[in-house]
């Protein structure tokens, strides 16, 4: 049976792309470190759209996850089509303040894994001529981000790796898309309810769903890369002709300075 796999799917945008993709008619093979989740959102995908779903248990920063991943995917004749690489963390922080440990797992989980997963699958996909893969990159890979710069230099080499890996495959039917969205409707951001319809409504914050259906229909498309919205366009453009001197100068803000200090 051909699958669609997706990394972090058991919430957030991986939860939609489940949704998005299995609407659309595929198989299921949802990735994530969160055991209740995982079951209940392949029991979800199941009934609603009466697809095969599966999940794998993973701890996607471990050093040997993408192989155990697609041995489980090869011994159980799960053929994957499409590869979906969404799962992420953020973590607010500036690089001196942050434990060496999680550096390590943010690095493991945006880089080594995803870089193995599109190893792995992308040269079963070459062999067949057939396949997609998404990457869920960042606004911050454009950018400098002060408190985020271990985050946005993840993001920044997710961003490289999909271009790059476009070159490589699209001549053999295997298409690559980075998708590279800004702030996300979550409680995560901890702004209040109001606030946060009134982001969405100002195109500041979109909503998983949204992302998640313009990543899928972009990925279908065979697109290189989406940069969602009008706001989060505008702001990547701006920041890529802005000199770092500017950038500088705003961090010198007293409150912007206290917040480093903070962080």
């Amino acid at each position: 049976m051909n699958y669609a796999l997706i990394t972090g799917a058991s919430s957030g945008i991986g939860r939609c792309y489940a949704h998005e993709l299995a609407k659309r008619g595929y198989n299921i093979i949802a990735v994530s470190n969160q055991q209740k989740e995982l079951e209940e959102v392949t029991a979800e995908l199941r009934e609603t759209y009466n697809i095969a779903a599966h999940y794998i248990y993973a701890d996607l920063a471990a050093a040997d996850a993408a192989k155990s991943i697609y041995d489980k995917c090869l011994a159980e004749s799960w053929q994957v089509d499409i590869l979906i690489c969404n799962a992420g963390m953020l973590l607010f922080s500036t690089l001196t303040r942050t434990e060496p440990k999680r550096l390590e797992t943010i690095i493991g989980l945006h880089c080594t894994t995803t870089t193995l997963l599109c190893r792995h699958f992308g040269e079963a996909m070459k062999e067949r001529r057939k396949g997609r893969i998404l990457l869920m990159s960042s606004s911050t890979a454009w950018l400098p981000y002060p408190t985020i710069s271990h985050y946005g230099a993840t993001k920044a080499y997710i961003k490289s790796l999909a271009f790059a890996l476009w070159y490589e495959l699209h001549r053999h039917g295997v298409s690559v898309t980075a998708v590279f969205p800004g702030a996300v409707d979550t409680p995560f951001y901890n702004l209040k309810p109001s606030w946060r319809k009134w982001f969405v409504r100002l195109g500041v914050m979109h909503r998983a769903e949204t992302i998640a259906r313009r990543g899928t229909r972009a990925m279908m498309r065979g697109r290189r890369r989406l940069t969602p919205g009008l706001f989060t366009k505008f702001v990547v453009a701006a920041c890529s002709i802005i000199p770092a001197r500017i950038f500088d100068i705003m961090i010198r803000i007293p409150a912007i300075t206290k917040l480093l200090n903070r962080v």
